[in-house]
């Protein structure tokens, strides 16, 4: 049969494949996945879930006219494969390559940039809202897993598109799973859809014959969805939640049998207004590790195929993320006030040891970030002292409620903000260059960013005893320490490295950069005084201050955006200090941060030593000026 993948040309060339040949496809697919994110990393079982689903989407759907979004976007990799893009695929995630997540700029078949969770069925509504007001026709299709429906935007927008007449299609893709277990009321809900064989009754064919008989057909047909409402809420204790929205529901059926798929699918084009297709995937199918641990391969770094992603033998070091969860876990047996908030991220964000050893005062909200602010206020309020762990880019989701119900209420509530700073490989909608500039304007709020590993415990333990919000920042990956006379206790600006031509001062983790880059100056007769910044509200002039007043030239590096920076927002008081001073900013550009290793957007940016110390000679030649 030869290699079919490599032979399509076009994904309308899928329709004229057998059900054999595309169930070849299928395999195919996920071979040449695993192969490749075992090479650039990425979101491996997810991935693998959805390849009949694909297949099946593209065997029905014409996607010239019809559209979807993808959820979060990370179940996307066999979409590109079969959109034109298999000869760019070992790119993926790379610089200058292929996203991980759908981009409308990559291709005509990526109709919305997605990243975030839970927002395929708001933008899918608003889309399909704008194709009839333009008279377009075809349907639109929100791809959304299970975990992603927990998020309170998700049923929102099932809120608004149920009473619609909208020509919208909702495929739920239930794995059972978000990074991990799911949690929550429509978990229950969706497992006991799952078990409970009356539920699985698809009656498109039959709709349609009734709907053809004059008079009595309509009326028989209302009379069978009465009885059937009638099953479900007598004999199950409860309704259907989605048809009791307003959509039509059809499920669960197998997300891996592709003859099925195609029938289903095709069924649906006979339905007027919204519906919600139920269908069962297995995260991480046709490859065994993921499939017997789908949570450690939600995304991965590259990995030996036959070996998985933790070879015999393999150091392991401790991230950021390991040390925040150990040290929280060791206070909250010393206190039995601090309990710990996740949104669905309890492996990611070290959260793990905790909930094992305290799961009573431990809780996972689910992709659900506004709640967990709001429910951090709420414990806060009530004598706990909460500790809400997330990503840099997810905290985004909460930002009205850390203003609203946190700091405006001045309540004692601790944001661990993990992937602070320069993500890497998942682009722009997941770097975390934002955070402090969002947080730099609300009040009451203490912002500590440690420089190290161990400066990361003392500033825990530091927000853990304050009386007021305190967020710590600090950043993806491994540990570093910083030996010599590096204070991790001190809060204050600590001159790390004495020196008279200038003054580098460096926010939280770049402290290191800033050090290698003094060390190269030093070589070359060029001494630097290196400041490091790890408490970045309240600010400490008084420190700065005083090594401008023998330098008169200042460096500043953070890794955040340079718009609305720390580094901005203390020049008005640095002039006014210090008039003759020489400012120069490093920062992150104001524009979407694309994928890249690390180092390699370090390096772009300005803030590896080596662009430092570039960006100081010519600072110190007065060629960079306010």
């Amino acid at each position: 049969m030869g290699n079919i993948l490599d032979h399509l040309h076009t994904p309308e060339e899928i329709k004229q494949l057998s059900l054999e040949e595309q169930q070849t496809l299928a395999s195919e697919l996920r071979a040449r996945i695993i192969e490749q994110v075992s090479k650039t990393g990425g979101h491996l079982a997810s991935n693998l879930g959805v390849v009949e689903l694909t297949i099946a989407l593209l065997a029905v759907y014409d996607f010239r006219k019809d559209r979807i979004i993808f959820d979060v976007g990370h179940q996307s990799y066999a979409w590109k494969l079969l959109t034109g893009r298999s000869g760019m695929f070992a790119s993926l995630r790379q610089k200058s390559g292929l996203s991980g997540f759908p981009k409308r700029s990559e291709s005509p078949y990526d109709f919305f940039n997605t990243g975030h969770s839970s927002t395929s069925i708001s933008a899918a509504l608003g889309m399909v809202r704008a194709m009839e007001n333009n008279h377009e026709p075809g349907r639109v299709i929100a791809l959304i897993g299970d975990g992603a429906l927990t998020g309170g935007m998700a049923f929102e927008a099932l809120n608004d598109a149920g009473m619609s007449k909208a020509r919208l299609v909702v495929i739920i893709n239930d794995n059972q799973m978000s990074i991990g277990k799911n949690v929550g009321g429509l978990a229950h809900h969706l497992e006991n859809l799952r078990i409970s064989r009356r539920y699985i009754r698809l009656k498109t064919a039959l709709e349609m014959i009734l709907r053809k008989i004059p008079l009595l057909g309509p009326q028989v047909l209302q009379v069978l969805q009465q009885v059937k409402k009638m099953d479900r809420m007598v004999l199950r204790r409860s309704g259907i939640f989605f048809e009791q929205l307003g959509f039509r529901y059809y499920g669960p059926i197998d997300g891996h049998d592709l003859k099925a798929l195609k029938r289903h699918l095709a069924n649906l084009e006979a339905v007027d207004g919204p519906v919600v297709l139920h269908v069962i995937t297995q995260k991480g199918r046709g490859y065994t590790f993921a499939e017997q641990a789908p949570d450690i391969y939600h995304g991965v770094a590259p990995f030996e195929v036959e070996q998985g992603v933790c070879p015999v033998g393999q150091p392991e070091c401790l991230t950021y993320s390991d040390i925040f969860g150990q040290t929280l876990l060791a206070r909250a047996q010393e206190n039995p006030q601090i309990c710990a908030i996740s949104a669905a991220m309890t492996s990611g964000t070290g959260l793990k040891p905790f909930a094992d050893a305290l799961p009573h005062r431990f809780f996972d909200v689910g992709i659900a970030e506004q709640h967990a602010a709001t429910l951090a206020a709420g414990m806060a309020a009530g004598g706990a002292r909460p500790v809400l762990a997330l990503y840099s880019t997810f905290l985004q989701r909460a930002y009205d409620q850390i203003l609203h119900d946190i700091c405006l209420q001045n309540l004692p509530v601790v944001l661990a903000i993990d992937r602070a700073g320069i993500v890497g490989e998942d682009g722009e909608t997941h770097q975390g260059i934002y955070d402090l500039n969002l947080l730099l304007t609300l009040p009451e709020i203490e912002i500590l960013c440690p420089a190290d590993g161990r400066a990361l415990e003392k500033a825990l333990d530091k927000a853990l005893k304050n009386g007021h919000p305190t967020a710590v920042r600090y950043p993806r990956g491994a540990a570093v320490t910083i030996p010599g006379c590096f204070d991790p206790a001190s809060f204050t600006i600590q001159v790390v490295r004495p020196g008279a031509d200038m003054t580098v001062a460096a926010v939280g983790t770049l402290l290191s950069e800033a050090l290698e880059a003094a060390r190269i100056l030093s070589e070359e007769g060029f001494e630097c005084e290196v400041l490091s910044v790890q408490t970045a509200k309240p600010f400490d002039y008084k420190t700065l201050i005083a090594s401008l007043q023998k330098t008169h030239t200042l460096l500043f590096a953070e890794e955040t955006v340079s718009a609305g920076s720390l580094g901005q927002m203390i020049l008005p008081e640095i002039i006014q200090a210090v008039p003759d001073c020489q400012f120069h900013l490093a920062a992150i550009c104001d524009e979407p941060l694309h994928q890249g290793k690390r180092s390699q957007l370090l390096c772009d940016q300005g803030l590896d030593a080596l662009s430092l110390a570039r960006q100081a000679r010519q600072l110190c030649n007065h060629t960079v000026r306010v």
